[in-house]
């Protein structure tokens, strides 16, 4: 399989996997009477998943790497935080579906303004015309799945 077959089916996976974390998280949060409380235990299985795969993957030497990095680097943890509590919280009361169509069309404004200006040492990719057409459709595609 060609790295970037592997690379889009990775990534594919990892898409499937958002709504089921938000009905997962959701359901759990309304199972223990805390959207707070399911996320926490989120966390806690997450990061030992991560650090059993950093300790299995790298350098137990690659997190002291960490003090040198500049702070704002560490944002993505606070991003990550507020995913997961929104959609823990939103989900049960929005709809899985209506949730994650917003988390989405986020996302693709999001990816479009990182890429355009090359944000975080990403690839700079200009938003065309025709590459903001195709996002207005992928979001209208979404948008559409979603309607009632």
């Amino acid at each position: 399989m060609q790295p970037t077959s592997l690379y889009a089916l990775t990534m594919l996976i990892a898409g499937i996997g958002i709504p089921l974390l938000a009905g997962l998280n959701a359901a759990l949060g309304t199972r223990l009477g805390s959207p707070a409380a399911a996320a926490t235990v989120l966390f806690v299985v997450a990061f030992l998943v991560a650090l059993v795969t950093c300790l299995a993957v790298s350098s137990p030497r690659a997190l002291a790497g960490l003090a040198a990095a500049p702070r704002h680097l560490l944002l993505g943890g606070v991003l990550v935080a507020f995913y997961v509590l929104s959609i823990t919280y939103v989900a049960p009361h929005f709809g899985v579906g209506n949730a994650v169509f917003f988390v989405l069309l986020g996302q693709l404004i999001s990816a479009a303004a990182i890429d355009h200006f090359g944000l975080f040492g990403a690839r700079i990719s200009p938003l065309t015309l025709n590459r903001a057409a195709g996002i207005a459709l992928m979001a209208t595609g979404v948008f559409l799945t979603q309607r009632a």
